[in-house]
């Protein structure tokens, strides 16, 4: 499921050069004694501390660079000691570490059992003891940008089994050009700042440089501490947690580097916690309680959701019997998902940003639900890092760090067959869920990379018809658009449609129900922001938005924008019951989205659409944007009506966008060209593959009420009318599956020759041709009948003019005795019906007639009729 990708071995980049360095000093060929080398932390920047037991007796701390890939020795302890905490300021001038006392030897009963240090190392010079204490302390520099002027000042925080955190200022001086030594040492300890009182739990961020941790006293409250650029440090936030009681049976530190000395004797962790944020404005706090051999209970507190999430896995005792049991599961954060991982028995990716329903998130049972680890889930960290694609996880016990990101191969194999192999023991219908989350992965998450987005599509094209229980189409278009708008703003993840599963009245079960997942949604209470109003910004200020939008939402029925809900206004616009002037309104915002799709498709246009004037098509797509504009404006006015102009015609130029570039994978990957226009010939496979494709995009747009790109009838017309037999091309036309244009009609006019199976399939268009089209189309078929019928719909119309005047002018002259009602038009028109059935084709003798020709000699035969002329 995961993607691992090695970035640092102990062995291959650290212990290797040390040996090289150790046989060196004992003027050796080949050093082959152990060197114990322990990692202590990984900075901000992510350079590793670590330290190794030297051969003369000593201990040394090195760091290693990754992005130079060198080694440096910081410092040499002249006696081996036991470094259990370590920290190195960003200018690498000072170096922190906290020393435990050794377990051997009488001698140092009397000793404190942790030593904390401050050392100058550039060059080495003084040595200043921070704490002497009677518990583990952990140090940690803060690692911000600062500007030049302040090099010379350190900030070190220290942290202390006995639940308390202190900030230390360390001001630095200059000697002599180069040496950097501390100013005024002995004033440290009565300087520093206490930040943190009593904490039962506490998680270093150092690429936010932000601490969480927990206090109780009636209840757990988790509190965060941010570190700003100025050196000043505020609470920001204070978030009541439902956690049991006796939660934690000692002091618990996360991301405060590794103390080997003290990992030998943990203790069982009662609950295991973390916390996760997104710099999109999102934050996770997940737990979990330990593993008990019938069922696993692991909490997500979503507070950019204000939702807590309470999962309980029913373990299957069958799955992998020889696995270790793991005390916890392991929490590995992508993006906007968690991993919730539990080797042997399952895995569970969970949408933290779309989890109204199970569906959504992608759980995968059994011993082949892997990530790809070769070590226990206890000995795997986390490493919090920028990026949001990706994670580092670091193996503890091997020495190794890897980034770790979601495996497009894996959610392809599990889109790409009935059974899929990583998921041998479930059915069909039990593989839809998990189908349905790896699509929305690939196009939400995933859906940057146009190679992953072409594949989705062969798959669409392998898998036309619809599942079991969801449209893929309908997904592929929704999701791909949610994406696209996602991130143009952060705040549409509530009022957007993201999935078809919200328009249906009735969603299948499999959707809703995981078999073996249990889960219960809470509603809690919004947090307390506690930072002054110039110090929420960015994340802070996201993160506070999401909340109170989302409680707002909370409180307005369907806040979700449903596509099937412009149904009814669509009828009325079809049956012309709107006024000209909400009509006129409705095609400027045709004009806008057409204009911007027109920009997109000058260069790169393979299929024949955006080409044509589609009556229809135009008014949904301004009546989309109509509607979706209006949705936008009473949820989210706070975005401003400018931008959400902007957002929705964009949204739904994309949706043109996305069809067009479905239709254009297809049509180069079945090596279309411009021969399929041509009516006159067969269809060939392709040509009916790429037909049943367009038609499946016709159900899927039509089911959510969603506009096709102007033209797109017009091509599933042609690639009909060469592929299907002509009597149920018709039938398609009568069942409103096929929609007839004017372009299409006036190609199979022109196109076709007059032989007797064409002759029969025109006539059978003209039919079905709408009175507003038929008049333009009939003087496009060079054939006797319609010659006729110009002709005598010629005279109709002369006659009605007459009968709504009082006379006739042609002469210029009046007939006495004349009457308007001497030749009704019922009367001539019942005369050319009743010449017309005597002989169905009066001009059969002539082999092509001209419109013009006989629309004159019927005029001239009426008026001799009437007396005005002579014959």
């Amino acid at each position: 499921m995961l993607k691992l990708q090695p970035k640092f071995d102990l062995h291959r980049d650290v212990v290797c050069d040390i040996l090289r360095k150790e046989a060196s000093v004992c003027r050796v060929t080949e050093y082959s004694r152990a060197v114990d080398t322990c990692i202590l932390n990984i900075e901000r920047d992510g350079v590793i501390l670590y330290s190794w037991k030297g051969a003369t007796g000593t201990t040394r701390v090195g760091k290693y660079d990754p992005n130079t890939k060198q080694n440096k020795l910081l410092y040499t302890f002249d006696k081996q000691v036991c470094v259990s905490s370590c920290s190195l300021n960003k200018e690498e001038t000072l170096l922190a570490v906290s020393l435990a006392q050794s377990s051997g030897g009488g001698h140092h009963r009397t000793m404190p059992k942790c030593l904390t240090l401050l050392i100058e190392i550039h060059p080495i010079n003084n040595t200043k003891v921070l704490k002497a204490v009677d518990c583990r302390v952990r140090v940690q520099f803060l690692h911000q940008e600062a500007d030049r002027g302040s090099v010379l000042e350190s900030h070190l925080l220290l942290l202390t089994d006995d639940g308390y955190v202190d900030l230390y200022h360390v001001r630095l001086t200059k000697e002599e050009g180069y040496r950097v030594v501390m100013m005024n040492p002995e004033r440290l300890s009565k300087v520093a700042e206490r930040i943190v009182e009593d904490f039962r739990w506490i998680q270093w961020d150092g690429h936010t440089q932000r601490l969480y941790y927990l206090t109780h006293k009636d209840r757990f409250v988790l509190q965060c501490v941010q570190f700003f650029q100025n050196h000043s440090c505020e609470t920001v936030l204070v978030l009541p947690l439902d956690l049991p009681a006796k939660s934690f049976s000692a002091v618990k530190f996360v991301n405060l580097g590794f103390d080997h000395h003290h990992m030998e004797r943990v203790v069982q962790e009662r609950v295991r916690m973390e916390v996760f944020t997104n710099r999109i404005g999102s934050m996770c706090v997940c737990y979990s309680q330990p593993v008990s051999d019938k069922e696993v209970i692991y909490t997500l507190v979503l507070v950019h959701k204000d939702c807590t999430k309470v999962f309980r896995v029913t373990l299957d005792d069958k799955e992998s019997p020889q696995q270790t049991p793991c005390p916890h599961p392991l929490f590995i954060p992508i993006g906007y998902y968690i991993l919730v991982y539990l080797p042997g028995h399952f895995l569970h990716c969970i949408n933290t940003r779309q989890q109204e329903i199970l569906c959504q998130s992608l759980f995968l049972p059994g011993g082949d639900a892997a990530v790809g680890l070769q070590c226990l889930a206890g000995d795997v960290s986390v490493l919090h890092v920028e990026e949001e694609s990706s994670t580092a996880l670091l193996d503890l016990a091997n020495g190794m760090t890897y980034s770790a990101e979601l495996s497009p191969t894996y959610l392809l194999q599990i889109l790409g067959s009935d059974t899929p192999t990583c998921m041998p023991r479930l059915s069909s219908s039990e593989t839809d869920p998990q189908r349905l989350a790896a699509l929305h992965c690939l196009l939400v998450y995933m859906g940057n990379d146009p190679n992953l987005e072409l594949k989705v599509i062969e798959w669409l094209c392998d898998n036309v018809m619809a599942l079991e229980s969801f449209d893929q189409i309908q997904e592929f278009i929704l999701a791909s658009l949610y994406r696209i708008s996602y991130e143009k703003s952060l705040s549409l993840d509530k009022v957007l449609p993201y999935s078809s599963i919200f328009d249906k009245k009735e969603v299948p079960v499999c959707l809703l129900e995981v078999p073996g997942v249990f889960c219960t949604t809470v509603l809690h209470a919004q947090p307390g922001f506690k930072g002054k109003a110039r110090s929420l910004q960015g994340f802070w200020s996201e993160l506070q938005w999401n909340t109170e939008r989302t409680k707002h939402l909370e409180a307005v029925p369907n806040p979700r924008y449903r596509t099937s809900s412009i149904q009814a206004d669509w009828d009325n616009l079809r049956n012309e019951r709107i006024s000209s002037s909400h009509m006129n309104h409705i095609e400027e915002n045709t004009k806008k989205v057409l204009s911007m799709v027109d920009t997109w498709c000058l260069d790169k246009m393979q299929v024949p659409l955006f080409q044509e004037e589609d009556h229809q098509q135009r008014a949904l797509i301004g009546l989309t944007v109509d509607k979706l504009r209006e949705h936008l404006n009473r949820h989210l006015p706070r975005l401003g009506k400018k931008k959400i102009d902007s957002l929705v015609v964009n949204y739904v130029a994309k949706l043109l966008e996305i069809i067009r570039h479905m239709l254009e994978s297809v049509w180069l990957k079945s090596k279309l060209g411009p021969r399929v226009l041509c009516l006159a010939q067969q269809g060939s496979p392709a040509e009916w593959s790429m037909f049943h494709f367009m038609f499946r995009i016709l159900e899927a747009t039509r089911g959510l009420c969603l506009p096709l790109p102007p033209g797109y009838n017009t091509l599933l017309a042609v690639f009909g009318v060469r592929c299907l037999p002509h009597h149920t091309f018709l039938q398609y036309i009568d069942h409103g599956l096929l929609q007839l244009t004017e372009t299409f009609v006036s190609r199979l006019m022109t196109d076709l020759d007059n032989s007797d199976a064409n002759e029969k399939l025109k006539f059978s268009i003209l039919k079905r041709l709408p009175q507003s089209m038929e008049q333009r189309i009939y003087q496009m078929w060079d054939h006797p009948v319609t010659s006729a019928s110009i002709s005598r719909d010629y005279v109709r119309s002369l006659l009605e003019k007459h009968s709504k005047s009082k006379g006739f002018a042609f002469t210029g002259r009046d007939k006495p005795g004349f009457r308007p009602e001497f030749l009704p038009l019922t009367y001539l028109a019942k005369i050319l019906s009743d010449i017309e059935e005597q002989a169905l084709n009066p001009f059969e003798e002539q082999e092509n007639v001209d419109a013009r020709f006989v629309e004159e000699t019927a005029l001239k035969q009426t008026l001799i009729l009437l007396g005005f002329e002579e014959k």
